[in-house]
């Protein structure tokens, strides 16, 4: 009988799996027939360099520590293992634009993947990484080169008729809810990010003037469907606790919230990296406290024997 840590590793690969295959159908039929504007080059970069990277990086940490890499043992471990690294190369070619520079993507699919390594908390008796790799990836590809974009949010449907333009978001939302509660379980985050952020377009309308519809009209994009059923709810990046899902989801919706009034712009990306580095803060401070509580009552326990 599979024990809960083997079953928590199947359910996170089939997960794997299935998102895996979403993203990359979705990013074929995009190139093909939904009218995606960045070249079928900056796809292949993205994806080298992600691969490259997730390889290259599991080859020195096996080296070091004298173990077999995570992809050893033939075709099947390579797949699996490279599942990752295929989602958030897909994922950065789809959403950044950099125009002929490949360069670029090659760097920002290269930083995704290796901020699993750099920036990692402790978690229970293992550590974990921080933040999501593509959307770690994209927000430092768009502070360091300010010249770099959005792909447009019109190039999601841009060829496909109306009922297309209806069909595919609907079908982007079933298939997200699918696999966030069959295999993530970030239900409770997707309904608090959706109901926070549809109130601080409320609140910014009431109070700053904002229109409404301008503050609501993100909602209806694919970039925004895509952000929250399949970047926002990275299992490995957000709380599992239904309530600490809750305010994951909010603290999300309050940074836009803030990036808005600042007029800073790609609020979504900006605003789950600030949310993400503020929960790493939180587990290296509980986790510091947990080491530092055994240390106290062994040093209280020398001098009561000492004295």
């Amino acid at each position: 009988m599979p024990t809960e840590a083997s079953w928590s590793r199947e359910t996170r690969l089939a997960g794997l799996r299935r998102f895996a295959v979403a993203i990359s159908i979705f990013n074929l039929l995009g190139h093909f027939w939904f009218g995606f504007e960045e070249s079928w080059a900056q796809l292949c970069v993205s994806l080298a360099a992600a691969y490259g990277t997730e390889l290259g990086l599991e080859w020195l940490d096996a080296r070091t520590n004298r173990r077999e890499p995570a992809y050893a043992g033939g075709f099947l471990p390579l797949v699996n293992f490279l599942l990752s690294a295929h989602i958030t190369g897909l994922a950065v070619a789809m959403l950044l634009y950099a125009n002929d520079r490949l360069w670029v993507i090659a760097f920002a699919s290269a930083a995704a993947i290796a901020s699993k390594s750099i920036f990692r908390v402790t978690v229970g008796r293992g550590t974990r990484h921080l933040f999501n790799p593509s959307n770690l990836g994209i927000t430092i590809t768009l502070l360091l080169f300010p010249w770099v974009g959005i792909a447009p949010p019109y190039h999601f449907t841009e060829n496909l008729p109306p009922v297309g333009r209806w069909l595919i978001p609907s079908i982007i939302v079933f298939s997200g809810t699918f696999l966030n509660w069959r295999f993530t379980r970030k239900i409770p985050l997707i309904m608090s990010w959706v109901s926070c952020f549809f109130l601080q377009a409320m609140l910014r309308h009431l109070f700053l003037g904002a229109s409404l519809i301008g503050a609501l009209l993100p909602m209806t994009g694919v970039a925004f469907i895509l952000f929250t059923f399949y970047m926002l709810t990275d299992p490995g990046t957000t709380p599992m606790k239904p309530s600490a899902q809750v305010a994951f989801g909010a603290a999300v919706a309050l940074g836009y919230c803030c990036c808005m009034v600042l007029h800073i712009v790609f609020g979504l990306f900006f605003a789950l990296t600030v949310v993400c580095t503020i929960r790493g803060i939180t587990l290296c401070a509980h986790a510091w406290r947990r080491q530092a509580a055994p240390a106290a009552a062994t040093k209280e326990e020398a001098l009561a024997a000492s004295a």
